[in-house]
C-alpha cells in the first residue's frame, strides 16, 4: 500500500482539522501568514511559535481551543515559513515583533486577545504584555523566561550562561546559515529531536519543518531574532505584569535552567506556575493534551 505523500505546502492544508484556513495580512509594515479557525465572534486566542518552528508548532492545540468556543489565530512570525522575511537584523527588534502581534489582533477587529507563546513566541508575549498591557487580556507562557529573570540568571548562574552558548554562535554573519543548511538541515533536526523525548518529532513533522526552513531567506530571518536581541536590547517600560498569567515550565529543558520558571512567575501579580518535571523544552509537542487542558483552564 502506497503512503499518501506529504503536501508540498506549509499552510493550513497540512492540518487534519478541516476548520482552519490560511490568510495573509500586512501588519506593522510586514506581510504575515496566519492560520485561523473558529467563529469570528468568539473570544480571540493568539498562539505564538518559537525557533526553529512555525505556526505548525501549535497544531495539536488549535482544535481543542476552537471546540471550547475560541477564535484561534496562529501566525508565522516575521522571518518564518510563509511570512515576509526582512534580511536586516534591525528589523527583528523585539518591540517590532510584539507590535506585529498587536496589529495582528487589530486585524481581527479586536482591541485585546488572550496571548500564548512558547520559546521565542513567549519572549514576544512577555514583551507585548509589558509594552501594551491593555492588549493582552490573559497571558500564557511556555518555556520562555521573563526578560529580567533571564538577565539575572545569565549574570549569576554559570550553568545558564553555558546553556546559552548558541546565542553567541548565531551572532556571526552567514556562517550559521551555512551550518544549519548543511546535510538537509541536520543541525536543526537534531535541535528538535535530540532535545525532546524519543518520538516527539516524527518524520512527517520534519518534512514540514524542512520545507519551511528551505524557503528563500528563512534561515537568515530566523537567526536574525538572535542577532537583534544582542545588538538592540529591548527596553520594555515595566517589568511586572498585572494580567492573569500562566507559566508552564518543562523542567528537562536543555537550554533553560529550571529555576527560570519560578523566577518568571514571580514577576506576575496574578501568576500561576505549572511545573512539568519530566518534560523537555518542547511542551506543546510532548504533552499536547496537557498543554491544551492547561490553556483552557487558564483562559
Amino acid at each position: 500500500m502506497n503512503e499518501t505523500p506529504a503536501p508540498l505546502e506549509t499552510d493550513a492544508s497540512i492540518l487534519s482539522f478541516s476548520g482552519a484556513t490560511s490568510t495573509s495580512r500586512t501588519v506593522n509594515g510586514v506581510r504575515l501568514h496566519a492560520v485561523s479557525a473558529g467563529d469570528e465572534g468568539d473570544p480571540l486566542v493568539v498562539l505564538l511559535h518559537g525557533f526553529p518552528e512555525f505556526w505548525y508548532a501549535w497544531r495539536e492545540q488549535i482544535e481543542p481551543l476552537v471546540e471550547a468556543g475560541y477564535r484561534v489565530v496562529v501566525p508565522d512570525q516575521r522571518g518564518y515559513n510563509l511570512s515576509e522575511k526582512p534580511q536586516n537584523a534591525r528589523a527583528y527588534q523585539l518591540r517590532d515583533l510584539s507590535r506585529d502581534i498587536v496589529d495582528l489582533i487589530a486585524s481581527e477587529g479586536r482591541d485585546a486577545a488572550h496571548v500564548v507563546g512558547h520559546d521565542w513566541g513567549g519572549a514576544v508575549a512577555w514583551d507585548l504584555a509589558l509594552r501594551y498591557p491593555d492588549v493582552a487580556d490573559r497571558l500564557a507562557i511556555v518555556n520562555a523566561p521573563h526578560p529580567v529573570a533571564f538577565r539575572r540568571q545569565l549574570a549569576s548562574n554559570p550553568e545558564q550562561l553555558r546553556r546559552s552558548w548558541y546565542v553567541l554562535a548565531f551572532q556571526v554573519p552567514w556562517f550559521p546559515e551555512r551550518v544549519c543548511r548543511y546535510d538537509d538541515f541536520r543541525v536543526l533536526e537534531r535541535a528538535l529531536r535530540e532535545t525532546a523525548s524519543p518520538g516527539t518529532f516524527t518524520d512527517v513533522d520534519l518534512t514540514h519543518y524542512r520545507r519551511a526552513w528551505r524557503r528563500e531567506g528563512a534561515l537568515t530571518g530566523m537567526l536574525n531574532w538572535y542577532r537583534a536581541i544582542a545588538r538592540y536590547p529591548p527596553d520594555a517600560p515595566r517589568d511586572r505584569l498585572e494580567q492573569p498569567t500562566l507559566v508552564v515550565w518543562g523542567e528537562q529543558d536543555e537550554a533553560l535552567v529550571p529555576e527560570l520558571g519560578l523566577a518568571s512567575a514571580q514577576f506576575c501579580e496574578r501568576g500561576r506556575l505549572e511545573r512539568l518535571p519530566e518534560t523537555s523544552h518542547w511542551v506543546p509537542h510532548e504533552e499536547p493534551k496537557r498543554t491544551a487542558d492547561l490553556l483552557l483552564d487558564h483562559l
